[in-house]
C-alpha cells in the first residue's frame, strides 16, 4: 500500500523544519510542506498540533501520530520508515552514538547558533559581549565536530556511512556564513578541515541539494512578504 503524505509544518524562516525535510527526501517519503507565518504558529489551529507554538511538527496519517520537536520527529521517521537502514545503524553501540549526536545537535548546535544569529543580525542594539559569546560557541561546537571527524576513518560521525546523525547538522551548518557575515574575523571554516570536508560533502547529496533549494525559496518568499 502506498504511503499517504506526511504533513510537515514549517515556519517561513529557520533551519529546524528542513532537518526533517532532508530525512523525508533521503528516504523517499511523500510529504506536504505547510508554511505558516509566525503569528499563525502561536494560535489555533496550529497550537492543537504543537502546543509549544514552534516549527516543525508533523502529522502522519499512516500511523495516526502527531510529533513535534525536530529531533524527536527525525528519530520517529528513522524508526518507522528506514527499514533498510539507509540512514542508520541498529547495533548497540552505534544506536546510542546516533542518539548522542542528535542530542548534541538539538542542545548545542541549534540553540547556540540561533543565539548567534539573534545577536549578530536581529537584536535591536549591538551587544559585543553577547556576539562574542555566541560566535565563540559556534567555533566551540564546530571544533568538537572537527576533532571527532578528524579521527574518523570514514569521515562520518557514526560508522562508515552517512547517517541521520550527520544529516541533522546540515541546515544549521548553512547558517554560519550569514550569521558570521557582520563579524568575519570571528569565523574561518578553513580552521576546521575535517568539518569543512564533511559539511561540504553532505551538500552534494541530491536530497540535501533539493532541500536547501526549497529552504532558500521559502526564505526568499518570506522576505517578499508572502507569509
Amino acid at each position: 500500500m502506498a504511503l499517504q503524505k506526511i504533513t510537515v509544518y514549517s515556519a517561513p524562516g529557520g533551519p529546524n523544519p528542513f532537518k526533517v525535510v532532508i530525512i523525508l527526501e533521503e528516504l523517499g517519503i511523500p510529504y506536504d510542506l505547510k508554511v505558516l507565518g509566525y503569528a499563525a504558529l502561536k494560535q489555533k489551529p496550529y497550537t492543537d498540533v504543537n502546543p509549544n507554538g514552534r516549527a516543525p511538527a508533523i502529522v502522519d496519517p499512516n500511523t495516526g501520530l502527531t510529533v513535534w520537536e525536530s529531533g524527536a520527529i527525525i528519530e520517529y521517521l528513522i524508526d518507522q520508515y528506514d527499514k533498510e537502514k539507509k540512514l542508520h545503524y541498529d547495533g548497540f553501540a552505534e544506536k546510542w552514538q546516533q542518539h548522542q549526536w542528535v542530542f548534541y545537535q538539538v542542545s548545542g548546535q541549534g540553540p547556540y547558533f540561533g543565539q548567534a544569529a539573534w545577536f549578530n543580525l536581529f537584536h535591536h542594539e549591538k551587544l559585543p559581549s553577547a556576539v562574542d559569546r555566541y560566535m565563540d560557541e559556534i567555533n566551540r561546537v564546530v571544533g568538537v565536530l572537527d576533532g571527532v571527524l578528524a579521527k574518523s576513518k570514514s569521515g562520518w560521525l557514526v560508522g562508515d556511512k552517512c547517517t541521520y546523525a550527520d544529516l541533522i547538522f546540515v541546515p544549521w551548518n548553512e547558517m554560519i556564513a550569514p550569521v558570521s557575515a557582520p563579524t568575519p574575523e570571528k569565523w574561518d571554516i578553513n580552521k576546521y578541515p575535517a568539518y569543512k570536508k564533511w559539511a561540504e560533502g553532505m551538500k552534494e547529496r541530491p536530497a540535501v541539494k533539493k532541500t536547501l533549494e526549497l529552504q532558500g525559496q521559502i526564505m526568499a518568499d518570506a522576505q517578499a512578504g508572502k507569509y
